[in-house]
């Protein structure tokens, strides 16, 4: 199947295992809830029922903190969808503890650790070109 938009997950480098795992999941989350992605649930063979998932290919890549930020800037110029996560977000414990951790920062201030882009694929490639697929 052929898609004319391309999901990129980015998570910065120096980040443990687990957080890149959670980084990338949260991520995704805000793509998956508003980009109507999402594929019709899955049935096994006793005819139990699973969750649907993107239907969509998702990549991940990693950069470290400068180039997220020189992604970020390049992205609000694109026409791309953008999720974010910044490093204060692990030591919160809600959506709205979250969301005001966010707000206390410029767009230049916010300490990233991860950035989710959807939109068309040659906007999509172009951003993330020179960044590596997550090893």
């Amino acid at each position: 199947m052929e898609f004319d938009t391309k999901i990129k997950i980015v998570v910065r480098d120096d980040l443990e295992s687990w957080q890149k795992l959670n980084v990338t999941a949260f991520l995704m989350s805000g793509i998956a809830g508003t980009q109507d992605i999402i594929g019709q649930p899955y049935k096994d063979k006793d005819n139990i029922e699973y969750l649907p998932m993107s239907q969509q290919p998702i990549l991940i890549h990693s950069g470290n903190s400068e180039q997220m930020k020189t992604l970020l800037q390049k992205a609000l110029t694109k026409d791309v969808v953008i999720s974010i996560y910044t490093e204060e977000l692990f030591k919160t414990y809600s959506d709205e503890d979250n969301r005001a951790m966010v707000a206390q920062f410029g767009t230049e201030e916010l300490n990233l650790v991860g950035i989710g882009i959807r939109g068309k694929k040659n906007h999509v490639d172009r951003l993330l070109k020179g960044f590596e697929l997550h090893k």
